[in-house]
């Protein structure tokens, strides 16, 4: 049993390490660079729009949340 762990450990840092020595899609960096700024930037407006008019903005909630799926989809679709 001891052996076979042992394989498979080693087996999943091979298959690491070739995943990170493969370069990302140029096109994959920008839409997840543009992804976090759209973030950053809907963050910003639900945050003023609550500090300003006191409430809560579903449908800006909504996109990020969207936004954040996409991002987190390209990210972890990238790995396998």
């Amino acid at each position: 049993m001891v052996g076979r762990n042992k394989r498979a450990l080693t087996c999943r840092q091979i298959e690491l390490a070739i995943l990170i020595d493969d370069e990302p899609n140029e096109k994959i960096v920008y839409v997840v660079k543009f992804g976090i700024c759209m973030t950053v930037c809907l963050t910003a407006i639900e945050i003023a729009s609550i500090a300003l008019l006191r409430a809560w903005n579903s449908e800006v909630f909504a996109a990020i949340s969207g936004i954040s799926g996409i991002i987190f989809g390209i990210l972890i679709g990238r790995k396998r």
